[in-house]
């Protein structure tokens, strides 16, 4: 019978054969990607365990390890004592916090209040700053002419220079404009017959529908001002008023303590390579604390936002 069926032309109306990739994996094939995702895993936790250890290793374990510890022999939060104790990283994080929440917010005000008027292909000139937009992505006036603007306004030796140089991805608008796009014209339509206007219709039905993709640019915003380091390095001269990221820079490549530490470095209380690393555990803390909690918006959030519109 199976020869007889193999021999016969396949139906038109007969669904098309599944491609391979589609087709239920083997066992083989299921160890094999267990394997290569282990693997992975253990290239990113692995050093990642490393500075964990190294930053709450002894003076006396990290020379008897010779550098960088593997094992833990023992834990102490000196270093993190020491960093937290009201000195040069203190300030810095504290410094870092606030730029990330004050300029997060008005990324995100900026963004979606730009990314819901281009949304609407009726708005008064919306073709013209959507091109606008579009060119900036591609041409830029550069560092010198930004630094010239950055100083004519005087916002030189400010935390606004910190926010205002970056406040705006034209990559970010395009992605909430595309999620804004794909929500039922019909939706804002009979909003607008029951007497709502642009304001009510974006903080009530325009939101609230969009809480993935703009979860998603919220973190993309956030973990762009806690990283960031250019800006503060060409724009500020005044050391009490570096971010986190700066004095991380200056503890790790320049080998500058931080100030008020110098004194147990030298003391032999601390390690210079303790305080190395904590200080870049203090740096990742944030991002990796707040990634689990967007991670499931990703996908909706990005991919439909990139798709529509």
């Amino acid at each position: 019978m199976s020869a007889v069926t193999e021999g016969r032309p396949r139906s038109p109306w007969a669904a098309p054969p599944r491609p391979a990739w589609e087709g239920e994996p083997s066992k083989a094939g299921l160890a094999g990607k267990g394997l290569v995702l282990g693997i992975a895993c253990l290239a990113v936790l692995f050093p990642l365990w490393i500075v964990i250890v190294t930053s709450l290793s002894s003076k006396k374990t990290i020379t008897e390890a010779g550098g960088l510890v593997l094992i833990p022999k023992g834990i102490t939060f000196i270093a993190y004592q020491e960093l937290l104790s009201g000195g040069q990283v203190t300030r810095a994080t504290i410094i870092s916090i606030l730029v990330t929440l004050v300029g997060t917010l008005f990324s995100m005000t900026v963004s979606v209040l730009c990314a819901y008027g281009l949304s609407r292909t009726s708005s008064l000139g919306h073709r013209w700053f959507l091109m606008t937009l579009l060119a900036t992505m591609f041409f830029g006036a550069g560092l010198i002419p930004t630094y010239l603007l950055v100083q004519t306004l005087g916002l030189t030796d400010t935390y606004l220079a910190l926010i205002l140089p970056s406040a705006v991805s034209v990559f970010n608008i395009l992605v909430l404009r595309g999620f804004f796009m794909g929500i039922s014209p019909e939706l804002i339509d009979s909003a607008r017959i029951d007497g709502a206007g642009d304001w009510r219709i974006l903080w009530k039905i325009v939101l609230p529908l969009s809480r993935a993709v703009v979860a998603v640019i919220t973190l993309f915003y956030a973990v762009g001002y806690w990283s960031a380091w250019f800006n503060a390095s060409i724009y500020l001269s005044d050391q009490d008023m570096m971010p986190l990221q700066n004095v991380m820079i200056q503890l790790v490549q320049k080998q500058e303590a931080p100030m008020g530490m110098g004194q147990a470095i030298k003391t032999g209380q601390l390690s210079e390579l303790a305080v190395q690393m904590a200080v870049m555990v203090l740096a990742l803390l944030p991002v990796a604390f707040l990634s689990p909690f967007v991670q499931k918006h990703f996908k909706k959030g990005m991919l439909t936002g990139a798709v529509k519109g």
